[in-house]
């Protein structure tokens, strides 16, 4: 890997570190997405200086790496509890019937309810897994009746309540990308 010249009070970058690249990530993208991750706050000269590139190069590489949707947004965390929202339930959710139709149906219905902060498709019993919140049991039970079970093609649900957070919204792994 080539330097570039150094200007003065400059650290020379590495040639190809500001030039655009193709499809792969490199060390410097990698980089980027672990410290956006740990603090999506940080202006782009903090994170250039936490990366080793200067600020125009990573302000390119953040741009690049949006527009190609490594980077999909950027939000605050907010503590559940301070705001509320005192339960957390996991709600297995069974449906009628598994057709294409009656399953994107379902899926589109479960994306317009905000108390539903996730849902997966899931494999073995059940159809989708959510997560939901509510301020408390009453409402949670309120919820559930008045909502989930009138979704479309449910059938079932199976609601499990957390007791405890152990750990939540943790960054994603990166060591797989790591270059060899």
């Amino acid at each position: 890997m080539k330097l570039k010249p150094a200007s003065p009070g400059k650290t020379p970058e590495p040639s190809d570190a500001s030039e655009p690249h193709g499809a792969a990530l490199d060390r410097y993208d990698i980089a980027i997405l672990g410290e956006l991750q740990r603090d999506a706050r940080l202006s782009n000269t903090e994170l250039a200086s936490r990366i080793g590139l200067s600020a125009a190069p990573t302000w390119r590489r953040v741009k690049w790496l949006e527009e190609q949707g490594f980077i999909t947004g950027y939000r605050a965390e907010i503590d559940r509890r301070k705001i509320g929202l005192g339960v957390l339930a996991f709600v297995r959710v069974d449906a009628e019937r598994n057709t294409a139709a009656d399953t994107r149906a379902l899926e589109d219905a479960i994306r317009d309810v905000p108390e539903v902060i996730s849902c997966h498709y899931i494999s073995g019993a059940g159809t989708f897994e959510l997560q939901v919140m509510a301020t408390d049991l009453d409402a949670f039970s309120k919820f559930s009746l008045e909502v989930l079970l009138n979704l479309p093609n449910v059938k079932d649900l199976h609601t499990s309540f957390s007791l405890g957070e152990v750990k939540a919204g943790a960054a994603l792994p990166l060591a797989h990308l790591r270059p060899v």
